[in-house]
């Protein structure tokens, strides 16, 4: 879950709309890592946001996410045991790499919708479709759901159909009025300080205070 930030062939923003861009996306995904797993009763796995303030040709701008992947916390036997149908393994498999494929679209996802309502637009999985989500800051995060999809699914067809299954349930995710909250309220706390790294203990902190009202 990682976004360089800079915008090649895109009239000059502003840092501080940089930032907001940013702050978004990056709430998106730790929303969905943090609420969306826990909804899910999947394991607690571990995670830190780290922030690179640089902005120079050298050291582009970006937010990136250690950890956080159910997937790289099942043991490595689990994984390779896939294709042998072993029943209540290939079930837990299964539920954590559809987790983390919608974990990976929820970032670029809360993005647009940010956008949509600063510009007063529309926002639906019509008009922000999948392909779309390469504007906003959605590159690495689709590159690496791919990668997800093409090791456990062999079939191309099989495989477009799951990701646009995965993409709406994102999206009903980032959509829902107390994820949003949760959202926005976690962008604010981005925005209100200048921390290089922000820890899941921190995280956690912050979304409970909106889950609690």
């Amino acid at each position: 879950m990682q976004r360089t930030y800079y915008f090649p062939n895109a009239p000059v923003t502003s840092a501080k709309e940089r930032y907001r861009h940013i702050a978004y996306h990056e709430a998106g995904h730790v929303a969905a890592i943090y609420i969306r797993n826990r909804e899910q009763q999947l394991p607690a796995i571990y995670f830190e946001i780290n922030f690179n303030r640089q902005e120079c040709a050298e050291s582009p701008f970006f937010a990136k996410i250690e950890g956080g992947r159910l997937i790289d916390n099942l043991p490595v036997a689990e994984i390779e045991n896939t294709y042998l149908d072993f029943g209540a393994e290939k079930q837990s498999l299964q539920q954590a790499y559809e987790a983390d494929v919608i974990n990976l679209l929820a970032g670029p996802l809360a993005e647009a919708k940010f956008v949509a309502l600063r510009d007063d637009e529309v926002f639906n999985p019509q008009l922000v479709n999948i392909k779309a989500l390469k504007n906003y800051g959605g590159h690495s995060d689709l590159a690496q759901a791919q990668v997800y999809l093409e090791y456990f699914i062999s079939d191309a067809r099989e495989r477009e159909l799951k990701i646009e299954y995965l993409f709406i349930r994102a999206f009903q995710f980032i959509n829902r009025p107390k994820n949003w909250r949760c959202i926005e309220h976690f962008a604010k706390y981005i925005l209100s300080n200048e921390q290089a790294n922000i820890s899941c203990e921190e995280v956690s902190l912050v979304f409970d205070e909106v889950l609690a009202n």
